[in-house]
């Protein structure tokens, strides 16, 4: 009999987030294997970006309107309403600003009440005035991860994890995070971050 197998260490939890991620080099690959000789593409890359670059939740993203998106102080913002219909305001990156105008130029996208993000009409590549579902984002998120050759099973809210591991990284604070996601507390946007999940074998071999 082992005297010490009725000895049980303290318990140690560690709350984490269970959404599917992508590295940087993933999510890379993945907006760069986009066909932008589509118009369906311009959308997709744009509306990926989004959520990588803002943190954007999916529901957020595909509620906005053309006048979301405008340009203050020579750069371009973009207007999300959050959950409770909170109004997020902020400046994009200047990658996520190539692809939201390069979209927007193709689509001709003026309307400032018209939908940023419309279905298609069948295959016809013309936008209709529907506004895409989750369920359609989702269906497209995992078609371009499957043509990008990413066997992660990601789907709508993976690219607000991604976005939020990458800038934690990269230096970035939890708090200018926090803002970023407009999250109520840090706790939150840590749930988000998932540096921890992404160690090599040889540094688990070193310890």
């Amino acid at each position: 009999m082992n005297p010490a197998s009725s000895v049980r260490g303290p318990k140690h939890s560690v709350r984490k987030g269970k959404t599917p991620v992508l590295a940087a080099d993933e999510a890379r690959t993945l907006l760069d294997s986009i066909d932008i000789g589509m118009l369906t593409g311009l959308r997709d890359r744009a509306l990926i970006g989004l959520m990588v670059y803002t943190f954007a939740r999916i529901g957020a993203a595909l509620s906005m309107k053309v006048e979301d998106v405008y340009v203050q102080g020579r750069r371009t913002w973009v207007r999300l309403y959050e959950k409770g219909g909170k109004r997020h305001e902020m400046p994009c990156h200047h990658t996520l600003d190539e692809y939201l105008h390069a979209y927007m130029k193709v689509a001709l996208l003026t309307e400032a009440k018209s939908i940023l993000f419309p279905t298609t009409l069948g295959r016809t590549g013309q936008l209709s005035n529907r506004p895409m579902s989750q369920a359609d984002a989702y269906r497209m998120i995992r078609r371009r991860a499957i043509e990008a050759g990413i066997l992660t099973r990601i789907g709508n809210h993976s690219f607000r994890a991604t976005g939020i591991t990458e800038y934690l990284r990269n230096g970035g604070k939890l708090e200018v995070a926090q803002q970023m996601a407009a999250h109520e507390n840090a706790r939150t946007t840590g749930l988000y971050d998932r540096r921890n999940d992404q160690v090599s074998p040889m540094r688990l071999s070193e310890s």
